[in-house]
């Protein structure tokens, strides 16, 4: 049974008793083989059919296989792959750009295209640090985050990551990053409203901003929604405000990763957006290419721009595949159809279907503890208790458990696990594509419920 429930997981624990050698090897070959993808569906190559209730991590904006993007791919190929960026720009690079700062408004005047979100994350830290070298307050060299956070798996940003699993083994070469309490509304840092619950978590960072000293942070990094580190996790109302203020008073850039909940996935183009607040460094990557080609994006304004282009003539981030132009293609006709069809305020307007219908899927579960969520960004979070919020014993591997039953049940989620503290707590995440319709909604829904309720019998908890 032990192997069983690994068979889907690319992650694992210290109790494993395989050597870690064979680790990947094992779970490669016992994972279930692709062979193509419509709409919202997967079929593997023995015929079984699965419905993609999370878009894999996130990513699938308009689920597989779309054929106007699929055309525009083929199109752009017969013509060129990709213009290196330091000879040329392209058609596409350009109408990508016009596309996304129409989506978010005035203050990201500039963007950087990278590979994917690690890539994002890592050119953001880059700017705030060049921002302020180049404004002659090189001292300013410090980041603080947040406790079970995730923003990449790269050096740097696993150093502002609070994921312990993820970054444990790399410690002593991270940077040097303070992190303070995360804004969990299940789970809130302190008694109070939620006015009370976001005045403390902004004390809290303007006391690691004191405590630092101003004149050595460089910026403060959140997900608006947390993704994977915590579970969709959201804010107390009237947080993302705060802190604003906290960094503008200070003189510390906010920066905004969006790589999961961002490019419309909560039914706005930014997620912030929802909180009247801009950033002054974003990265937005997964929906904004729809996982056709990688792409990650890092945008920022004017104000942050001009001093480095003073100082140095520009950013000095970017790869060799900084604005791709076939990635630039595919993202521009994902943007493309997205706006079109309206899917941006389709996903908002679904959000209160998907609530609807998980609570009366699995809201009288005793394990449910809590339904969440936004747009096409929802976390169903287990506990063993209602009551106390007490989450199951990690050695059950509740996660894996429901990653292997939802499989049978046909549906592809996405289980994470150390939520609370990075061993304990369970969380399932659901991320339709955009285009789903009601029906695919439901059909997610129904398949999640006889998925967990399996997994939970498995463990005697239902």
């Amino acid at each position: 049974m032990h192997t069983q429930f690994r068979a889907y997981s690319t992650e694992f624990s210290d109790r494993d008793p395989m050597p870690k050698s064979s680790r990947v090897d094992f779970v490669s070959s016992l994972l279930p083989k692709v062979s193509h993808g419509k709409g919202c569906y997967v079929f593997d190559t023995d015929g079984k059919q699965y419905i993609d209730g999370s878009g894999g991590p996130a990513v699938f904006s308009l689920g597989h296989s779309h054929p106007e993007v699929n055309e525009a791919i083929k199109q752009q190929l017969d013509r060129i792959a990709h213009g290196y960026r330091y000879t040329f720009t392209s058609d596409p690079l350009i109408r990508l750009t016009e596309m996304v700062q129409e989506q978010t408004g005035p203050g990201f005047e500039h963007i950087i295209y990278v590979s994917g979100g690690s890539e994002a994350t890592e050119s953001a830290l880059k700017l705030a640090l060049q921002y302020h070298w180049a404004r002659g307050e090189q001292n300013r060299s410090r980041f603080i985050a947040r406790n079970r956070s995730y923003h990449g798996n790269t050096l740097g940003a696993l150093s502002i990551s609070g994921f312990t699993q993820r970054r444990k083994q790399f410690e002593r070469s991270l940077l040097s990053c303070s992190f303070v309490s995360g804004a969990n509304n299940y789970r809130p840092a302190c008694n109070g409203s939620e006015e009370e619950q976001g005045q403390f978590l902004a004390d809290e960072l303007e006391e690691e901003i004191n405590r630092l000293g101003a004149e050595n942070v460089a910026a403060f990094v959140f997900e608006p929604i947390v993704g994977a580190a915590g579970g969709v996790v959201i804010a107390p109302a009237g947080y993302a405000a705060k802190v604003r203020e906290v960094c503008e008073r200070y003189g510390v850039l906010l920066i905004a990763d969006e790589i999961m909940c961002g490019s419309g996935r909560c039914g706005t183009w930014r997620a912030l957006e929802h909180d009247n607040v801009s950033p002054d460094i974003m990265m937005v990557a997964k929906g904004l290419g729809g996982g056709y080609i990688p792409l990650g994006a890092v945008l920022y304004s004017d104000a942050i721009s001009e001093p480095i282009v003073q100082a140095d003539g520009g950013p000095n981030t970017g790869h060799t595949f900084t604005g791709h132009t076939l990635a630039c293609t595919a993202a521009a006709k994902v943007q493309e159809i997205i706006v079109r069809d309206g899917l941006v305020e389709r996903v908002r307007a679904q959000g209160a279907q998907i609530t609807k219908s998980l609570a009366d899927a699995i809201g009288d579960v005793d394990a449910v503890g809590d339904i969440r969520g936004r747009g096409h960004f929802f976390g169903i979070e287990l506990v063993s208790d209602r009551e106390t919020k007490e989450p199951f014993d990690s050695a059950l591997q509740l996660t894996e458990r429901i990653r292997a039953r939802t499989l049978e049940a046909g549906l592809i989620c996405y289980p994470v696990s150390g939520t609370l503290d990075g061993a304990r707590g369970d969380v399932v995440i659901i991320a339709p594509p955009y285009n789903a319709s009601a029906t695919e909604l439901d059909e997610i829904t129904a398949k999640l419920a006889v998925g967990l309720r399996s997994a939970l019998v498995d463990i005697n908890a239902i």
